[in-house]
């Protein structure tokens, strides 16, 4: 079920939107200030659409808008006003909402708002994440254990603690086969393709090892899912 966010003060406002939007099938959630709105949205990743007044008590809705699209780019934001000056919608606008409606509106309006914009939405994807356990020495992949070789671990735990950097293949090479390693360096692309066969959910297109070309590799700990 879709879930859509209201951020307002006016109760009754709230209540007309709330109907009509569980009419139409909707998961509705509520809250009268910014600061709620804020947190509620950081605790609930697959909510799809905010409805968000401008002006609320505390923090305006232009200041919330603001500060969710420096996490979440892809949920859609309707702003509410009472205004209609061109300035306020285009405030709006640049601090990153998709569209805006002026009170008062009528339902129907309200409703082909929502759906033209849920139209452009992607659909929430968990994050899948991958935790490197050095006491075990092994991959949890959501939680699920995965053995490494001595090697591997020594591979993925060098490029974690470049902490998303990418660190070049020769740099992998020395620290871990030692400076007076003579063998073929290829052996760390070797490792790497064992490595992406063991957590990659398709290992030609990976998405935690991921290769920096002409260079070498990062480590990416959370992607979204497919």
């Amino acid at each position: 079920m879709t879930k859509i966010l209201i951020v307002e003060d006016e109760e009754n406002i709230r209540s007309f939107i709330r109907i009509n939007l569980k009419r139409e099938g909707y998961e509705v959630f509520e809250v009268d200030n910014g600061e709620d709105g804020i947190q509620f949205l950081k605790d609930t990743p697959d909510c799809s659409l905010v409805l968000l007044d401008i002006m609320l008590p505390g923090i305006s809705g232009f200041d919330v808008c603001q500060q969710l699209r420096t996490w979440n780019q892809t949920i859609g934001v309707i702003m509410l006003t009472a205004k209609t000056l061109e300035e306020d919608k285009v405030n709006g606008l640049l601090t990153g909402a998709d569209d805006y409606i002026a009170k008062p509106f009528s339902p129907n309006e309200l409703i082909a708002r929502i759906q033209t914009l849920l139209r452009r939405v992607p659909s929430y994807k968990p994050m899948a994440t991958m935790e490197l356990d050095h006491r075990q020495r092994c991959i949890k992949k959501d939680g699920m254990k995965i053995e490494l070789s001595p090697t591997e671990y020594e591979i993925l735990h060098l490029l974690d603690q470049a902490k998303t950097q990418a660190l070049h293949r020769n740099e992998i090479l020395d620290s871990v086969w030692g400076l007076n390693y003579v063998g073929d360096p290829k052996i760390v692309d070797v490792n790497i393709r064992r490595i992406r066969r063991k957590i990659e959910l398709d290992p030609s297109n990976p998405r935690f090892l991921q290769t920096v070309w002409g260079y070498g590799y990062r480590w990416v700990t959370r992607c979204q899912n497919d």
